[in-house]
């Protein structure tokens, strides 16, 4: 093969190159390109200040993003439901691949349940719309904010610092961690952040070629899916610090769900619609003017508080 193997971007997490492997192999397997891996240091990970006060998820994609303007990088992987809604200059969403389980998972202390556990449980998430629906579900426990890969937030449940975490099923799959799972979430349970369990690929801006290899790893349901979910977050103003999920699914019609919800779990505003696959972005946006109407912007400001670590799937 004359053409040199592509570099692909990713964070240095177990969890990043995991899920950036998964997305090397599959170029390869379909083009037949070699592709190589390029750690890079993000700030959000080598800084232990909450994310509010470092600029929120966004810091976990901006040095990849810098690389490949740069062309350090031919294209990047991250965790679709970590990008900013906004677009970026320079930058395309080149391939979402077949999206993982997007559900959201309990990891218990000795395998308990969220019904087991003990009245006050703390409970460790990074995301306040995961400690939002946690307290919809079971007001008497306690939400504590967590920073930290996967792993070091299930040593914190096995030490017994922490009676449970909750945590991207998508993300334990990848490192090889479903043997801790005590509990799944359903999406009308729990409703996922918008593209959680996604991946997206990025290159620059004018790379036709790049473009047009990386097609082979796009699906098209899971890249509308995530568009309506990702619209809707977007029409809201809001990003990760806002208790709001998003979950749409379908073939031909898409059905999305929504939810706000006040972070002391007192409160939930609901919101659906349905609607072809190719207009996506406007079904996002029409359930965020439903949201909207019903009060919804009253939620999705959060101040200070935890973020998601960008690291859960």
């Amino acid at each position: 093969m004359t053409d040199r193997p592509l570099r692909l971007g990713t964070r240095r997490s177990p969890m990043a190159m995991a899920q950036s492997l998964q997305v090397s192999r599959a170029i390869t397997e379909q083009t037949g390109r070699e592709v190589e891996l390029v750690g890079i240091a993000a700030h959000g990970d080598v800084s232990q200040a909450q994310l509010t006060q470092i600029g929120g998820t966004g810091v976990f994609v901006s040095a990849l993003r810098a690389s490949l303007l740069i062309g350090e990088v031919d294209l990047a992987v991250h965790s679709l439901k970590d990008l900013p809604t906004a677009p970026a200059d320079g930058i395309a969403l080149a391939a979402v691949p077949i999206r993982d389980d997007p559900r959201d998972a309990l990891i218990g202390v000795g395998g308990a349940k969220l019904a087991d556990l003990r009245r006050g449980a703390r409970i460790g998430t990074g995301s306040p719309r995961r400690a939002a629906q946690l307290l919809m579900l079971r007001p008497d426990t306690r939400p504590v904010p967590l920073r930290g890969n996967a792993g070091t937030r299930l040593a914190k449940v096995e030490s017994g610092e922490l009676d449970a975490v909750v945590l991207g099923y998508a993300g334990l799959t990848r490192i090889g961690r479903l043997d801790a799972v005590s509990q799944v979430f359903e999406p009308d349970e729990m409703v996922p952040a918008p593209g959680q369990g996604a991946l997206a690929v990025e290159c620059c801006v004018g790379r036709e070629d790049l473009l047009a290899l990386l097609r082979c790893v796009d699906d098209p349901a899971s890249r509308a899916a995530t568009t309506a979910e990702r619209s809707l977050l977007g029409a809201l103003q809001a990003g990760c610090a806002a208790p709001v999920g998003a979950y749409a699914a379908g073939t031909a019609v898409l059905r999305l769900d929504g939810v706000v919800v006040a972070a002391d779990g007192g409160t939930a505003l609901r919101g659906s619609a349905s609607g072809p696959v190719a207009l996506a972005e406007a079904l996002g946006r029409q359930v965020a003017a439903d949201l909207l109407g019903r009060g919804a912007g009253r939620y999705t400001t959060v101040s200070g508080g935890h973020l998601s670590s960008g690291d859960d799937g």
